[in-house]
C-alpha cells in the first residue's frame, strides 16, 4: 500500500484505521486490527475519550505483538478533559496535555508517540500555550510528531501558520468536500489531510438508500432531503462503487495523508479494503465530481 510522508519524515499509509468503532471485545477488535495490518495498513488513529481511554488500551494491547516493526504508526488525540464522574469538558491548556499525554502512553504500553493531536480547538483557546505544550512534548521525546483535528477555518489556519502542526483531520468526502477550499494553504505549509468520515456515515456505500432515510432525512448541509437523494442516485448509475468513487476522489488530492476508515468487524474492513484498492478512472471520479455541490465552511472563517 502507498505510504505518505510527513514532514518529520513519518509514514503513514494511504489507507488508516479508524479505531473509534472497535468496540470493547477485544478477540474482536483483535481481528480487525490484524486484518487491517494483513492487507497493508499501517497507521491506527485513536483517541484518549474513545470507550473512556479502553480504546487506547485495546490498540496497544492487539499491537504489541508488532512493535519490532518500524512501520506501524500510532496516532491519539487529546483535548477533551474525561472527569472520574464521566463528565467531559475541553481542556487545552499546557497543563493537561503533558499531563495527559503520560496516560495515553501507559494505555497504549507506548514510550513515544508517533502523532498527538489536538481533538478539536477553537479560535478562543489559549493557542499559544496549546502549541506550546506540544513542541514541548516534541522536544521531550515524547512524541514523534503532532496534528490537529479540526474543520474549523480560523483554528486551522491560525495552527498553519503558528506551529509545527504535521497533519490535520478533518471530515472530507465526496458529499462533504469542503475541505477543497483549505487544500491549497494546506499544501504550502507541507501538511498532510487525514480524511475522516469518507463513506460519510455509510451515505456512500451499497447501504446508501437505507442510510438516507434514516440518518438525512433533513438533508444536509447545502441539500435537502430530495436533492440528496437525486444526488446519490445519479452517482449510483456511474458504473463504479459509491465508496470506490468517494475514495478515488480523495486519492488524487497531493495533500492527503490518510484516508480513515472505521470498521465494527472483518467483513466490513475487508469490503472497505477492496473498494479502496479498486482503480477509478480521472474521467469517471470528474464526473462524479460534477455531479455534487461545492461546499464551502460557512462558519468560523474569521
Amino acid at each position: 500500500m502507498q505510504k505518505n510522508t510527513l514532514k518529520s519524515g513519518i509514514q503513514i499509509s494511504e489507507l488508516g484505521l479508524g479505531c473509534m468503532s472497535l468496540g470493547t471485545d477485544f478477540k474482536k477488535a483483535e481481528a480487525i486490527i490484524h486484518t487491517a495490518l494483513e492487507n497493508g495498513i499501517t497507521y491506527f488513529d485513536t483517541a484518549d475519550i474513545y470507550d473512556k481511554g479502553v480504546n487506547e488500551e485495546i490498540v496497544g494491547k492487539a499491537l504489541k505483538p508488532f512493535q519490532q516493526r518500524n512501520d506501524l504508526i500510532i496516532g491519539t488525540k487529546v483535548g477533551n478533559h474525561l472527569k472520574s464522574n464521566g463528565d467531559m469538558f475541553w481542556d487545552p491548556s499546557k497543563k493537561y496535555i503533558k499531563e495527559n499525554v503520560k496516560s495515553s502512553l501507559k494505555r497504549l504500553g507506548l514510550d513515544q508517540l508517533d502523532l498527538y493531536m489536538l481533538h478539536g480547538g477553537t479560535i478562543d483557546d489559549p493557542l499559544d500555550e496549546t502549541i506550546s505544550a506540544f513542541d514541548e512534548l516534541k522536544q521531550e521525546g515524547l512524541i514523534k510528531s503532532y496534528g490537529l483535528s479540526s474543520i474549523r477555518p480560523n483554528v486551522i489556519r491560525y495552527y498553519l501558520k503558528h506551529s509545527q502542526i504535521e497533519t490535520i483531520m478533518s471530515q472530507f468526502n465526496l458529499i462533504d468536500n469542503r475541505p477543497e477550499m483549505l487544500l491549497e494553504e494546506i499544501n504550502q505549509h507541507e501538511v498532510k489531510v487525514l480524511a475522516r468520515g469518507p463513506l460519510f456515515k455509510g451515505l456512500l456505500t451499497q447501504k446508501s438508500e437505507k442510510v438516507l432515510s434514516q440518518k438525512f432525512e433533513d438533508g444536509i448541509f447545502d441539500y435537502d432531503y430530495d436533492e440528496l437523494k437525486d444526488t446519490i442516485l445519479e452517482l449510483r448509475e456511474k458504473d463504479t462503487h459509491l465508496s470506490a468513487l468517494t475514495f478515488g476522489y480523495l486519492k488524487r488530492f497531493n495533500a492527503l495523508g490518510s484516508v480513515i476508515v472505521g470498521a465494527s468487524d472483518v467483513n466490513q474492513l475487508k469490503e472497505n479494503i477492496t473498494h479502496f484498492n479498486q482503480d477509478v478512472d480521472a474521467h469517471t471520479i470528474d464526473a462524479a465530481r460534477k455531479i455534487v455541490k461545492t461546499l464551502k465552511y460557512t462558519q468560523h472563517l474569521d
